[in-house]
């Protein structure tokens, strides 16, 4: 793993009218690392995943991408090399053939001309050819893409991630519709081709099982805050039974 730092947060806070979503959050993560962020519902993992992806403007504090203010980052090209985003919906256009779902991670580098024209004959097909080969969908290639299952769909959207070649991957639920088996079949597809690529992993997951199985870290979040910050192997039954536990009624 590299000494490089990839994400820094330091001391960043969000609300929503009166609701405080991230109270004074400060971590880092560095390349290469793979991060699964778990915690009760509510408790700030995706408005966390969606600040770091810049979706989210935060109240106070810093986010920092590779040494870099976040808002440094230009969209397109420039921050898309830098992030990617995986999510529980997939992102994908259902319509469309794979190949165009695939080929949308290379969007930010076309222009409008070169992608609309890609609708009617996809350019750098043999990109996406690779790309789908490494999930195993190489067969896959002219299907329409709502006609795939929800595990197919998920590795097509990992084939777009690495058309795009982002060098930090935010994922959000990403297992969360599929079943036990798919489930444990795309995250085992996912932290490969992350370790493979070199790139850092930062994903939410609701399975603590999963974030032990794939997962060299562990954040979780608690009402907005951090509850514990540890390797993998030092967090404890006892732990994660008090990050879960509700508030006793008076």
């Amino acid at each position: 793993m590299s000494s490089k730092t990839m994400i820094e947060a330091k001391n960043i806070t969000k609300q929503f009218e009166r609701k405080i979503a991230l109270s004074s959050l400060s971590f880092s993560i560095k390349q290469g690392e793979l991060v699964a962020l778990i915690g009760p519902s509510g408790a700030g993992k995706t408005t966390l995943l969606n600040s770091i992806a810049g979706l989210v403007p935060l109240h106070s504090g810093e986010l920092m991408i590779e040494n870099q203010p976040l808002g440094n980052y230009k969209r397109g090209k420039q921050f898309a090399k830098k992030i990617g985003v995986i999510r529980q919906q997939f992102d994908l256009i259902g319509p469309l053939a794979v190949i165009h779902n695939v080929l949308a991670g290379k969007l930010s580098e076309w222009g409008i001309f070169k992608s609309l024209f890609s609708l009617l004959v996809p350019q750098e097909k043999e990109v996406a050819i690779r790309a789908l080969e490494r999930v195993g969908l190489e067969d896959k290639i002219f299907e329409v893409t709502a006609t795939l299952s929800g595990g197919e769909q998920q590795r097509v959207a990992m084939a777009r991630l690495l058309v795009q070649k982002p060098e930090i991957i935010l994922a959000d639920e990403p297992v969360a519709s599929l079943d036990p088996a798919r489930a444990d079949d795309v995250l085992g597809m996912l932290t490969k081709i992350v370790n493979e690529e070199n790139q850092t992993l930062l994903a939410s997951l609701h399975s603590v099982e999963y974030a032990r199985k794939y997962f060299t870290r562990i954040i979780s979040l608690k009402n907005g805050e951090i509850f514990f910050d540890l390797p993998t192997e030092k967090v404890s039954d006892e732990l994660l039974t008090e990050l879960y536990q509700l508030k006793e009624q008076v």
